[in-house]
């Protein structure tokens, strides 16, 4: 139970953290700073050259070397304080609220980059917390889609079986038959390419939400058929209830654990499918960030060759909330063990 407590509530901090990416994030995730490609993260200091404490964090100003393009030297004359609840780039807070107020940055037009810049010299702890918000949150509306055409599948084909069952579980086996990458992309090429961002999202959450609910419609069924033949749902049929009424009431509540268990797997799946399809360009495209649109500089030999660490930072973000999720599965999984 502390483990499942623990797990939802770092979850929740990575989506709170997504949710208010324009808040949190000190700049425009599309600006470009194109004196600065390639900046590694910045050092934050509290002490400065003579051993002085500054009442403010600060770090120093980066200065381009002489002769490369993408090494760098601290201006020590040059600190720069951190500030905090600052005014910058306007955004919508969650995509609704019109707000200017930054968690932090610096005075004037000068920049602080904590996690480095990519070519273009963009922020990448700025592109890293709005794209969060794109393939987190279209991982999380393509599982609640999936689950969702799951649970009207199942519930109808473990409800009423006969033709309507042998439909629908042949349809599911064809869709599990098939490997869920090919399908993805067969998917996803099918369909227009060259979209808006909002379009391209929307058509994402569409498309990895068809391929997903086949695990849960074939689960949800076995659990409907199952509990169709108790006691109380043959009472509540001969009493005269009604089918919507005795699925809503009777029958699909004892699915809710395998629908929740199933709709924590898919979530870290349902996000990989999205990283992935932007990774190889079908998803949302440039300049809007998403974590496959980061990862996908990375497919460039100069970039790899160079050691650029920091545009790993998407990797680990991706490795750190599976983790949290198969944690939560687990602790989901183990629930529903010890109660049956």
């Amino acid at each position: 139970m502390t483990r499942l407590r623990t797990s939802v509530g770092l979850l929740a901090i990575v989506y709170v953290a997504a949710a208010t990416a324009g808040f949190l994030a000190p700049y425009d995730p599309a600006e470009q700073n194109r004196r600065y490609p390639f900046a590694p993260p910045v050092k934050v200091h509290v002490l400065d050259a003579a051993g002085s404490i500054h009442r403010r964090p600060f770090v120093y100003e980066l200065r381009p070397r002489p002769g490369t393009f993408d090494e760098y030297d601290e201006d020590r004359e040059r600190p720069l304080e951190i500030r905090f609840f600052v005014r910058g780039t306007p955004y919508r807070l969650a995509g609704v609220v019109p707000s200017t107020l930054h968690l932090f940055g610096v005075e004037g037009s000068r920049r602080v980059f904590l996690m480095g810049t990519d070519e273009y010299g963009r922020d990448v702890l700025s592109r890293l917390l709005h794209g969060a918000g794109i393939s987190l949150g279209a991982g999380l509306l393509a599982a609640a889609a999936a689950v969702s055409l799951g649970l009207v599948i199942g519930s109808i084909a473990g409800y009423y079986g006969g033709a309507s069952d042998m439909l629908a579980m042949r349809a599911a086996e064809l869709v599990m038959a098939v490997p869920s990458l090919y399908l993805l992309l067969a998917l996803r090429a099918a369909l227009p390419l060259h979209l808006a961002p909002a379009d391209a999202f929307v058509l994402l959450v569409a498309v990895v939400g068809a391929v997903g609910w086949a695990r849960p419609a074939l689960l949800v069924r076995a659990v409907v058929s199952t509990v169709r033949t108790r006691d109380f749902v043959v009472a509540a049929r001969s009493s005269g209830a009604s089918d919507v009424h005795i699925l809503a009431r009777h029958v699909l509540p004892q699915a809710a654990g395998v629908a929740l268990t199933q709709f924590a797997l898919l979530v870290p799946q349902c996000v990989l499918a999205e990283v992935t399809l932007s990774f190889f360009g079908l998803g949302v495209s440039e300049p809007a960030p998403s974590w496959g649109t980061m990862l996908a500089d990375l497919q460039r030999f100069h970039i790899l060759a160079a050691a650029y660490w920091w545009l790993f930072l998407p990797a680990i973000a991706i490795v750190a909330v599976f983790l949290l999720y198969y944690s939560i599965t687990d602790a989901l999984h183990q629930r529903l063990m010890l109660r049956s």
